[in-house]
């Protein structure tokens, strides 16, 4: 009897030596001038709200686990968006903790509601095109919910920040589009 051999599935898509795609400047000092608790829940929204840090990682994450063994040099650079998005967050939390609030995957609003972080933020469309536009409309949602906690926060250090990251933002509308 001749035993069947199982052709194996594998994914060659290689991420090593990959780095985060984003600007090449330099971000701010992580510094603030006072306290300020309501500051550091607009961070929050910012850290992991539906808009948010926390959002776009999960969802370029899901995008790139997807797509990699289909189309590597765009699973490659899903996932060094998705790099920067991280270091986005770590600033984030960095800000928040100095502002003297927490950082506990809880977006706090103004008119007092919580709202725990849940993967149902994320889009999850069903091929790499609709992927892309999602990215694209999300990057774009950020943009805007950043510069309107801009208006909101009295705080030169923080902007400063909050600017830096908006120039990443922007990149990567740019590199999706040329997706």
């Amino acid at each position: 009897m001749e035993e069947k051999r199982k052709a194996l599935l594998v994914n060659e898509c290689d991420f090593k030596g990959l780095k985060p795609i984003m600007m090449d400047l330099p971000y701010p000092p992580i510094q603030v001038r006072e306290r300020n608790t309501a500051y550091a829940n607009l961070l929050g929204i910012d850290y992991c709200g539906a808009v948010s840090e926390l959002s776009a990682i999960t969802q370029y994450i899901n995008n790139e686990n997807r797509i990699s063994a289909e189309n590597c040099s765009v699973a490659k650079t899903i996932l060094g968006i998705a790099m920067a998005e991280m270091i986005h967050l770590q600033k984030l939390g960095d800000l928040i903790c100095l502002l003297g609030g927490n950082v506990d995957y809880t977006a706090k609003f103004q008119n007092g509601r919580q709202k725990m972080w849940t993967p149902e933020y994320i889009d999850i469309p069903s091929n790499i095109r609709k992927m892309i536009m999602a990215d694209i409309e999300a990057e774009k949602q950020a943009v805007n919910q950043y510069k309107m906690h801009m208006k909101m926060i009295n705080d030169d250090c923080v902007n400063a920040v909050l600017a830096r990251i908006i120039k990443d933002e922007e990149y990567h509308i740019m590199i999706l589009k040329a997706l």
